[in-house]
């Protein structure tokens, strides 16, 4: 095990609790010790919700310890239950109460037994999976609880739409603008003459479920949360699916043409190419401002890339094939999938880094110096520091990244916020540059910290002024340099002669 200071995707009950409360009227016990909690104040935050988060803590204290939670938890399922009348109560465990090793299934069974709604436990390893893998397989295995229960009550309901109708799976609350990817996937699919049967979980009632099966396939938008509902879906249900991200011109063209297949496929006669034409011209700016004069001064500047699967290998296609810009580095930090990965951004980057380590990418910024990073807040931090802008396009996010304001990723209206979250982000850091070069409000103090904690070398006041002499968008890199030069010797202090040997030695 190895302690960190930031996580890329967290525990697993973490996502179980994003499913359950996406849907509405379920509520989630969570069977966890105080400070395993935080998810309510986390989502009440950052989703700025004016309903509560449904989710209650049934705390393991010294109490519990001494007699058993199994009391206590029944109590807390059947208080709700009659409290609240949820549809679904979801039990969950954490990592820390998991260690316990009680028989939580008795649990549920128990608490069924007086409850009028439906009582499930989260079937996940809380040891084995992140939040993300959580969230995929708690969607699946309420999606098969309902399914199932619709078999043996008689009431499930196979009998398609009669016209072309979808399922749009995955999307959840505290996930990456996925509110505003909803609205512009339901447009998309109005715009193509297609109903939205369902959109699950995110606003999704459990008793509708049922239903699933009328569409007449699948969307996952995301890779990370959908996957296994569709692929239980297509097992038990012949349902067709799509798993083509629709962002950036290109892959929503690539999406619509998958589903105009899948749809001629089930006799549908349908043809989108008029539809596509029209958006990439006219709709979508993307495709005009890759030929502009802009797009075309961005043209092999230098960017590294790094977030989740679907984000991160979306954002290296647009950035490379439709921008002209080149991708020094594309990286994910969700290693159980990292193959699939690696194969969607092949060619398109110069390296490719899989890791969940924050400091070992923070590294990788710091040495390939790009003009632009786009990642997650993590990221931004990194770049902060280093004196180099960053786009924000993948969690973990800051309030700052629900906005009020309608900003979706996908779709062609995706396409244009995409374009000006990389246009202003390279930009931002010309301002600067004119800033230096024609003087200005430059107050930025020398950063004498790396990324690293061995980067931290020791500055004379000489050598900090002479520094701070430099213009800002090269400072950065000027520094870095000094402190390798003298890192190689075994320096220990950076003096004015330091530096200007190691200036010497680089030939500048």
């Amino acid at each position: 095990m190895k302690l960190a200071y930031w996580m890329y995707a967290g525990p697993a009950h973490i996502g179980t609790l994003r499913v359950a409360s996406s849907f509405k009227n379920v509520h989630a016990i969570m069977h966890a010790p105080l400070g395993d909690d935080y998810f309510n104040v986390m989502r009440s935050m950052l989703e700025r919700d004016r309903d509560f988060t449904p989710v209650t803590t049934s705390v393991v204290d010294r109490n519990v310890l001494a007699r058993g939670s199994q009391e206590k938890v029944v109590d807390n399922i059947t208080r709700k239950d009659g409290e609240e009348h949820p549809d679904l109560i979801i039990l969950t465990p954490t990592c820390t109460s998991s260690i316990l090793q009680e028989d939580l299934h008795n649990f549920v069974e128990r608490a069924q037994l007086e409850a009028r709604g439906d009582v499930l436990l989260a079937d996940v390893n809380h040891y084995r999976v992140n939040e993300l893998q959580a969230a995929d397989r708690t969607l699946e295995q309420i999606i098969q609880f309902y399914l199932e229960k619709a078999k043996r009550q008689g009431t499930l309901n196979q009998t398609k739409t009669p016209e072309p109708s979808v399922n749009i799976l995955g999307p959840t609350t505290l996930g990456f603008h996925n509110h505003h990817d909803c609205r512009e996937l339901r447009q998309l699919m109005a715009d193509l003459g297609i109903t939205v049967n369902a959109i699950v979980p995110e606003g999704a009632k459990v008793t509708s479920l049922k239903d699933l099966p009328r569409a007449w396939f699948n969307l996952v938008p995301y890779r990370e949360i959908g996957l296994r509902s569709a692929q239980y879906l297509q097992e038990n249900f012949a349902m067709p699916w799509v798993d083509i991200t629709p962002m950036g011109v290109v892959e929503t063209a690539r999406c619509i043409r998958a589903i105009q297949a899948v749809l001629r496929e089930q006799g549908a006669e349908v043809d989108y190419e008029q539809f596509i034409n029209h958006q990439t011209l006219h709709v979508s700016q993307a495709a005009w401002f890759s030929r502009s004069i802009d797009c075309q001064n961005l043209t092999g500047k230098r960017a590294v890339v790094f977030g989740d699967n679907t984000h991160a290998a979306a954002m290296t296609r647009i950035l490379a094939r439709e921008m002209g810009i080149k991708v020094v580095l594309a990286g994910t930090y969700c290693k159980y999938d990292a193959d699939w990965f690696r194969e969607q951004v092949q060619g398109y980057c110069d390296e490719i880094l899989v890791s969940d380590d924050n400091g070992q990418i923070g590294d990788a910024i710091a040495r390939l110096e790009p003009a632009a990073v786009f990642g997650t807040q993590m990221e931004r931090h990194v770049s902060k520091r280093l004196g180099i802008p960053c786009g924000v396009i993948a969690a973990p996010i800051h309030i700052q990244n629900f906005p009020i304001g309608y900003r979706p990723f996908l779709g062609y209206e995706g396409t244009n916020q995409i374009t000006d979250l990389v246009y202003n982000s390279f930009t931002l850091g010309m301002e600067d540059h004119l800033l230096e070069i024609f003087g200005g409000h430059d107050t930025k103090e020398v950063i004498t910290k790396g990324i690293s904690a061995d980067s931290d070398l020791a500055w004379t006041r000489e050598a900090q002024g002479e520094l701070n002499k430099v213009p800002g968008f090269v400072r950065g890199k000027v520094k870095r340099n000094t402190e390798k030069f003298a890192r190689e010797r075994n320096l220990s202090e950076i003096t004015l002669e330091v530096m200007y040997a190691a200036k010497e030695a680089v030939g500048a």
